[in-house]
């Protein structure tokens, strides 16, 4: 009786466990682990870094996309690219509708040493900037009256040698006046991604640059960029259009025409 038992004990023992069917789900991540891109879109990345770092400019996305394979969905590149540079000593940021490489906001103070020594706009070229930038495209005599002084020609000199302001068009008044707007440095130097990033009325007298006892009605207008010129603009190189006389001049009279006549055709 022993001897059967201790056989079928080591037959049982020898047997093979039947085999258990694993029907369970594959494991989402943990949200403290990144799963690594495919080997194809870690290569598109490694592209699109190499062009950003390489540029002495902000590239825009057409740019980048035109060294990808078609079809390829730069902006998910770029955010997912943004995003590995979030907390590391360079910033990928978007400026003026581009992308660049920036150092980070919390080092910059590593880098004042070296930054190159430029010359700081004067009090007037600073106010003549605000407000091309605010009431754009202006003349200079709108910047005269907003200012409430006279202002020097080499002011405006200074800013378009800067590269910061341009000259749109001719205003469409008497004597054809220049307009002028800004560019896209501006944005850039400033570190604005539109135009519409500019302060505004709150954010001025909390950086204390407004006084608190504004008159009744004072407002900061939205400024805009548009490259298109307005209604009240023309080209810069077209001609003076003919103006509609106020009267008709003599060769256009005719000289048999009855003066009721004259009244009934007006």
């Amino acid at each position: 009786m022993s001897r059967n038992l201790r056989d079928d004990a080591m037959t049982g023992s020898d047997r093979e466990p039947p085999k258990q069917r694993d029907d369970r789900l594959p494991l989402a991540f943990p949200e403290n682990v990144t799963a690594l891109p495919s080997a194809d879109r870690r290569e598109r990345l490694r592209v699109i870094e190499a062009l950003l770092f390489a540029a002495s400019e902000p590239l825009d996305e057409e740019t980048l996309a035109g060294h990808l394979p078609s079809g390829e969905d730069i902006a998910a590149l770029l955010e997912e690219l943004q995003g590995f540079y979030a907390g590391r000593g360079v910033n990928l940021v978007r400026v003026a509708g581009k992308w660049a490489f920036r150092t980070a906001d919390d080092l910059a103070f590593l880098l004042e040493r070296h930054a190159v020594d430029q010359r700081r706009l004067s009090k007037a070229a600073l106010e003549t900037l605000a407000i091309v930038a605010y009431h754009q495209p202006v003349t200079r005599a709108e910047i005269e009256e907003i200012r409430g002084v006279s202002l020097s020609k080499g002011t405006l000199d200074l800013l378009l040698e800067t590269g910061w302001i341009r000259m749109r068009g001719r205003r469409r008044s008497p004597g054809r006046p220049i307009t002028y707007g800004t560019t896209p440095a501006f944005l850039e130097h400033f570190g604005f991604e539109t135009i519409e990033d500019l302060p505004g009325l709150g954010e001025l007298k909390g950086a204390g640059l407004l006084d608190n006892a504004l008159p009744p009605g004072f407002s900061v207008p939205l400024p805009s960029d548009a490259d298109g010129l307005r209604e009240d603009e023309d080209p810069l190189d077209s001609e003076p259009g003919e103006e509609e006389p106020l009267a008709a001049e003599a060769d256009d009279i005719d000289p048999d025409a009855s003066p009721s006549s004259d009244r009934s055709a007006i």
